[in-house]
């Protein structure tokens, strides 16, 4: 069975899961609290650059997943929003972990319903030789993002 863009996506879907919940659990002021944060900054934005080039781009394109992609498209916006606010704070300071609990709880939300809508709204519009191909090009996008991120 060739991997489908959506196998790809749920595997870095699955490490957010797990970063957002070791940074909750995260002591303040440690290295250990940056590094989590670094390392799930760098996860959310290359997802969501590869994402949007080959899952949410050709989507656009039908008239049926015109509306979910512009809802998930502004929903990666206000996460990228939260997601420089938490940068610009230092990792102790107050406030620091309430916001990191709304983009814990930001980013979940829209994982549950990018796997439980959008993934079948675009699956009726992708073909089964499409989901492949997008599947190597999210991949690649998403890799060549970390190290530009890095």
């Amino acid at each position: 069975m060739m991997e489908t863009v959506y196998d790809a996506l749920r595997e870095s879907h699955e490490t957010q899961r797990s970063l957002c919940m070791r940074l909750l659990r995260s002591k303040p002021g440690t290295n250990s609290r940056d590094n989590i944060f670094r390392e799930l900054y760098i996860e959310l934005e290359a997802h969501a650059a590869a994402e949007e080039r080959f899952l949410y781009a050709p989507i656009l394109m039908d008239d049926n997943g015109l509306s979910p992609s512009r809802h998930a498209l502004a929903e990666h916006h206000e996460i990228e929003e939260m997601l420089e606010e938490l940068q610009s704070e230092p990792s102790n300071s107050p406030g620091w972990l309430a916001q990191a609990k709304a983009l814990s709880k930001k980013v979940h939300h829209h994982l549950r319903e990018e796997e439980k809508k959008f993934f079948q709204v675009s699956g009726k519009i992708l073909t089964d030789a499409q989901k492949t191909k997008l599947a190597k090009q999210y991949r690649r996008d998403f890799e060549r993002m970390k190290k530009v991120l890095a």
